[in-house]
């Protein structure tokens, strides 16, 4: 049985906590949050829309497969330390580099890009996991992926 109270809520607070998943991501330099923390709470955003929809509804939501979400996590995690090595210095190595736009200035550095990978393999596997599940309970519930619920 669906709620629609849940469906309308799921719609609602999706924006909500990927927003706040982003400040968690780039908040964990200096303080508590990062990657593995704003992985889980973008994750928790789809888990909600495929509890309150369908799981369906949230891989469509998301427009990429969670696995390449883990793929191309794992390449900047690891380029992000290789980068250091490329610099004649040890592996992990932070490098920082100043953008500058008109009237914006702001540093990027191989931690955030760290950071970004680990919340990438982070959303795409908590996502392969949960997903599969809620579509395999799907099918042993008797419903099809493309059933709308009743």
């Amino acid at each position: 049985m669906r709620s629609l109270i849940l469906m309308t809520t799921a719609r609602l607070l999706m924006p909500l906590l990927l927003l706040f998943s982003v400040f968690l991501l780039l908040r964990g330099h200096n303080e508590p949050g990062g990657g593995f923390a704003g992985g889980l709470v973008a994750a928790s955003a789809f888990i909600l829309l495929a509890v309150g929809r369908d799981p369906a509804t949230a891989r469509a939501t998301l427009r990429v497969e969670p696995q390449a979400l883990i793929g191309a996590g794992l390449l900047m995690a690891v380029g992000s330390g290789l980068v250091g090595l490329a610099m004649g210095q040890p592996l992990l190595t932070g490098q920082w580099w100043t953008i500058g736009l008109p009237g914006l200035q702001f540093d990027f550095g191989t931690p955030l890009a760290f950071d970004i990978g680990v919340y990438m393999v982070v959303l795409g596997a908590t996502l392969t996991m949960v997903l599969t599940l809620a579509e395999e309970g799907e099918l042993q519930a008797g419903r099809g992926r493309d059933e709308e619920p009743g």
